[in-house]
């Protein structure tokens, strides 16, 4: 089994939940930004290292590294199964595999009715995961994204960290432009780095653009979620986040009383991934 407990959280499904927790659906908006109360010390600590490490000159190494998609080469379904090693033993609240766990997302946006790339996203959105495989550490892999190359927003959950971030002592990454253009467009922005972007990179030329959205986006929380960038986006970029809000419901509240199982939906979920991928792609 992969060893992910390489943190201060006991698993990256630590971070799943006390985002979950954040912004369940029935909380008062008084609420919203009462991050302590839920949180634990792991969860804390985590954030501590992600403000502190997540840098521009982080961000566009990570990008160059991994942009050229040389460190491996599968399907996506292989993905999937290698990405199951991934087990969380210590969640107490549940014991599905990574797969089921996808499929529960995949399963109920394919409930609602939506088009088969929509039901493909729910199933693929946490492949960027594999990073764990890279010796990436949780700060690189998990947790709420944001700008980088500009002043942090105050909605970014514990912003009080990016005290020791290395371009909060550079003048001009401290204004709310930065090193942006108003309404740049989100293509143009560098977010933190994690597993929504690697995703992105791998599956950019196969998935319609809203899916593309959803997945590069899904954890940027202060952007579609706080609307603390919007001097950021541009008009397609708001077209574009009502697709990464419709889908925001299924990947954090997706969890049904019955588990998938994954030998008989497997057929569906193949052909469903052979009309949009070859049959090896690039990570």
């Amino acid at each position: 089994m992969q060893d992910v407990l390489n943190g201060p959280l006991e698993s990256l499904e630590q971070w799943d939940d006390f985002v979950k927790s954040r912004y369940r659906a029935d909380k008062e908006k008084d609420e919203f930004r009462n991050y302590r109360a839920g949180a634990n010390p792991g969860v804390e600590e985590f954030y501590r290292q992600n403000h502190a490490h997540q840098t521009l000159d982080f961000v566009l190494r990570k990008k160059a590294e991994y942009g050229l998609l040389k460190k491996n080469r599968m399907g996506v379904w292989d993905a999937l199964e290698h990405l199951n090693t991934l087990v969380d033993d210590s969640d107490p609240d549940t014991d599905l595999s990574q797969i089921e766990h996808a499929m529960q997302t995949s399963e109920a946006i394919r409930a609602d009715g939506h088009p088969r790339w929509f039901v493909l996203t729910g199933l693929i959105h946490d492949l960027g995961k594999m990073l764990c495989f890279e010796g990436e550490p949780q700060w690189a892999v998990v947790g709420d994204t944001f700008p980088v190359g500009c002043r942090h927003s105050d909605k970014i959950v514990y912003p009080e960290f990016f005290e020791a971030n290395a371009d909060s002592k550079v003048p001009k990454y401290q204004t709310e432009l930065g090193i942006y253009e108003p309404h740049c467009g989100m293509h143009d922005v560098h977010l933190s780095w994690g597993h929504d972007e690697y995703l992105y990179q791998v599956t950019k030329n196969f998935l319609p653009e809203e899916a593309l959205y959803m997945i590069r986006y899904h954890s940027f929380y202060p952007g579609h979620r706080e609307n603390a960038y919007d001097h950021l986006l541009n008009d397609h970029d708001r077209e574009m986040f009502s697709w990464v809000r419709k889908f925001n419901p299924y990947d954090l509240y997706s969890k049904a009383a019955s588990r998938p199982d994954p030998k008989t939906l497997k057929p569906y979920y193949t052909d469903l991934i052979a009309e949009y991928f070859p049959k090896e792609v690039n990570w």
